[in-house]
């Protein structure tokens, strides 16, 4: 008989935990569904015009419909998205939502002694696309090869100068040089209109960056494109070879994008927003819009989002440690 009231009550226990958990997730799945309540912002670390500043918009479009809750774009470039991170971290709110590509600040541990912000309240939500990154020299170089411009450098040491828009792009490219020994003088800039502008004119010789940025230049004939360091070749420009194409695998790395929520964020939301962002960006005319400028549509979840994270900073600890680079 004691026996018997034991197997009811591990019956009765099961139950009970059964039914919390199904209480559980039938309030969590409510609360996604309930979830937004008002404006939800997206706050993009780059300016108007760029790749992601015109995928965010189109998202938020999508979004905003799906959601029957406006969806608004606030643009905060400047400081390799240090202001646009604070400006995210410091809402404080699960309706304020960062927009951004990784390289800006993938770096940032590696470079900077002390962290302007905690990089785990950023909560990766979803993977939205890998930008096309664009390697670009002045026309009056007359070359058509990365190996071109390498030995242009060897020919002329100290002379010539470059730029890059990130900080991921900083650490590989400077790591790069250094470890080949070549001589060339990185120009930093505040903004990714200048150094175009300088190559165009040929004060400065070459710039990677997004290929949305640069492609206007390069079809009016005011830059020269040699290759683009993204894994595979741009869509747009079939016939440029990808950095390790062209002899430089050292050089390749795909310009990750995706959108963070705050720490505590429910996961529940996560998930809405993450199957939501994918829909949205599936959708043929986002994703035509998308690739047009300049973009790889590759959604994810948050877990993979993170994953592709961790692959590029690790890349960058292989560089840092074999370079013996030191935080400022």
């Amino acid at each position: 008989m004691q026996r018997l009231g034991m197997q009811r009550l591990g019956k009765a226990f099961r139950a009970l935990v059964t039914g919390l958990a199904v209480s559980v997730a039938l309030t969590s799945w409510a609360h996604a569904q309930a979830w937004p309540q008002r404006t939800v912002r997206f706050i993009v670390s780059l300016g108007p015009g760029s790749g992601a500043d015109i995928a965010a918009r189109l998202i938020a479009d999508k979004l905003s419909a799906k959601w029957k809750q406006p969806v608004v774009v606030e643009n905060r470039p400047g400081g390799d998205a240090v202001i646009a991170i604070n400006a995210f971290i410091g809402a404080k709110d699960d309706h304020t939502l960062l927009y951004t590509p990784t390289s800006s600040f993938t770096a940032h541990p590696f470079l900077m002694a002390k962290m302007p912000y905690d990089p785990a309240d950023l909560g990766p939500i979803a993977r939205v696309s890998n930008t096309l990154v664009g390697f670009v020299v002045t026309p009056s170089l007359k070359i058509d090869t990365v190996k071109d411009f390498v030995a242009q450098i060897k020919a002329q040491p100290g002379k010539l100068n470059y730029s890059t828009a990130t900080g991921m792009t900083d650490v590989i490219f400077d790591g790069y040089f250094k470890s080949a020994g070549l001589d060339i003088t990185r120009v930093p800039y505040r903004d990714v209109v200048g150094p175009i502008t300088d190559v165009s004119e040929g004060r400065i010789q070459a710039y990677v960056g997004a290929l949305a940025i640069v492609q206007p230049h390069i079809q009016s004939g005011r830059v020269k494109l040699i290759a683009v360091t993204n894994s595979q070749r741009a869509s747009t420009q079939k016939d440029t070879p990808t950095v390790a194409e062209a002899g430089f695998p050292e050089l390749t790395f795909d310009g990750l994008i995706g959108v963070f929520g705050q720490r505590n964020m429910a996961q529940s939301v996560r998930d809405r927003i993450a199957a939501d962002i994918k829909e949205a960006v599936s959708d043929p005319a986002v994703s035509a819009r998308l690739t047009a400028t300049g973009q790889v549509v590759s959604p994810g979840t948050g877990a993979e989002f993170k994953k592709s994270m961790d692959e590029q900073s690790a890349k960058l600890a292989a560089i840092v440690k074999q370079l013996g680079i030191k935080p400022k």
